[in-house]
């Protein structure tokens, strides 16, 4: 008979219900992107036709996800999401690779282009934040010709960011249920200020006139024309980006087998509805040129209608949109990388839930420094292309381990079946391979970073995994 005891390990708690799930995925995916997004679709589509097939292909694409997710949230809710996932499909590595990309790269990158965003929302009232400080030149002497030296302008908008990802931090460290509720009162104000601004464009009194006509279709179908929608469709999935977020707090969802497909299906539907319409409105109010180059193209059009008040007003609401996905994210985000430093394969310091919050607040607070370390270094577009990368791949690999393990698990409860199988997430797969290979095509080398990025966690896997072996107790 045993003599040793355990402690009791604190777990995390079932605190999202409906309304919190719901909110997750509409919040995180309407947060920056929307607002700032139309205007890179624009200057990488060059034709309007092309913006809204990037919009209706995304969209979809999203949707398609949403439904093989919604399989996988409801059948294994787990913490971690993916990392769950691909271990349960393809082996502890797998899913180890996922956790280590998101934990070191996807999401501080997401949290850290968000605060970026949200910062040049704060642009728009106080231009000052913008004001460079200083201009640090990088060279690498006798190597220009292979790394090309790089001015890195440092303003208040980098710790301003660090800022609002601290805080965030805050709010969710003091419990899953108060980040929820804070996550659905953010959400509510973030819909109505995007309907604000459709109605505006579509319904007020205004006098959109460009001196050119705005480009709708391209002469002819080429190469450079599919370049360009795919450069577009990759600024859009940064928007409708978000979807698959509820999938990480797996364990801290209520009802699982119902609130999974009621909100990631449902969610989708409504915000790629919503980012139809928005895209709509701005091209209603404002010549296609004067979206390409806008900074804060939702600024722009309220202000063209209705004045630099009503702007600055609007303006405030995007702020504290930014500050709903941004919340959702931190919400999610550091679950991964609870459930690998649980299973011991990440760093120690990450492990633990707050006996008082129930919270994985060591995981938080890792998450915190890389997103605010990465917030100090990047511009918004280029930690999105860096993200929507790095992510996409790992999107598809989830949804190729639903194949394999309606092979390898044919009588494994499933409370919902992904519809349109096998068609439509093999559609998705499509989509993800073809997306991240374009991305690696015209960012071949911040891509390529990125995967040697990925592909380091190798040989953190073999020593955490075989330091764990070594530590189990014998029985």
């Amino acid at each position: 008979m045993a003599t040793a005891t355990t402690e009791k390990r604190v777990e995390l708690v079932r605190g999202l219900g409906a309304w919190a799930s719901a909110a997750i995925v509409v919040g995180t995916m309407i947060g920056t992107g929307i607002f700032l997004k139309p205007a890179e679709m624009a200057r990488e589509g060059r034709f309007v036709s092309i913006v809204f097939a990037a919009w209706v292909v995304g969209g979809v694409l999203s949707l398609f996800g949403a439904l093989a997710f919604a399989e996988l949230g409801a059948m294994i809710p787990e913490a971690g999401g993916e990392y769950a996932y691909l271990r349960r499909g393809f082996g502890p590595l797998s899913g180890f690779l996922f956790g280590w990309m998101h934990s070191i790269v996807g999401r501080p990158s997401s949290l850290s282009s968000i605060g970026a965003g949200l910062v040049r929302f704060l642009g728009f009232l106080v231009p000052a934040v913008g004001a460079p400080l200083f201009t640090l030149h990088i060279a690498v002497p006798g190597l220009t010709h292979w790394i090309a030296p790089y001015d890195f302008v440092f303003t208040w908008a980098q710790p301003l960011a660090v800022f609002w990802i601290v805080g965030m931090t805050g709010v969710n460290y003091l419990g899953v249920r108060l980040g929820g509720a804070v996550q659905v009162f953010l959400t509510a104000i973030k819909i109505t200020s995007v309907a604000i601004v459709i109605g505006v464009a579509f319904f007020a009194p205004h006098a959109a006139a460009g001196s050119a006509p705005d480009p709708i279709w391209p002469s002819a179908l080429t190469g450079g024309v599919f370049s360009a929608f795919l450069a577009a469709l990759a600024a859009a999935l940064w928007a409708y980006d978000g979807w698959e977020d509820l999938n990480l707090v797996g364990s801290e969802v209520e009802n699982p087998s119902r609130n999974f497909p009621r909100a990631l299906v449902g969610g989708v539907a409504v915000v790629a509805l919503i980012y139809f319409l928005f895209s709509a409105a701005c091209l209603n109010v404002l010549p296609f040129a004067a979206v390409a180059t806008s900074s804060h193209i939702a600024s722009d059009v309220v202000e063209h209608v209705a004045g630099r008040g009503a702007a600055l007003w609007i303006t405030i609401a995007m702020v504290i949109s930014a500050l709903g996905s941004m919340n959702s994210s931190v919400l999610s985000g550091a679950r991964p990388t609870y459930a690998m430093a649980r299973d011991g394969l990440f760093f120690k310091v990450a492990d633990g839930v707050n006996p008082k919050y129930r919270t994985p607040g060591r995981a938080l607070i890792f998450q915190c420094v890389l997103a605010s370390l990465m917030a100090l270094t990047g511009t918004f577009e280029e930690l999105t292309s860096l993200f929507i990368f790095a992510g996409w791949i790992f999107y598809g690999l989830a949804v190729v381990a639903l194949f394999r393990m309606r092979k390898t698990e044919p009588d494994t409860p499933r409370p919902y079946r992904c519809w349109g199988y096998p068609w439509v997430p093999g559609l998705f797969v499509a989509g993800a391979l073809a997306l991240t290979f374009n991305i690696w095509l015209e960012r071949p080398g911040r891509s390529s970073i990125g995967l040697l990025l990925i592909l380091a966690g190798v040989p953190f896997y073999r020593y955490w995994s075989r330091r764990t072996r070594t530590q189990a107790p014998s029985i």
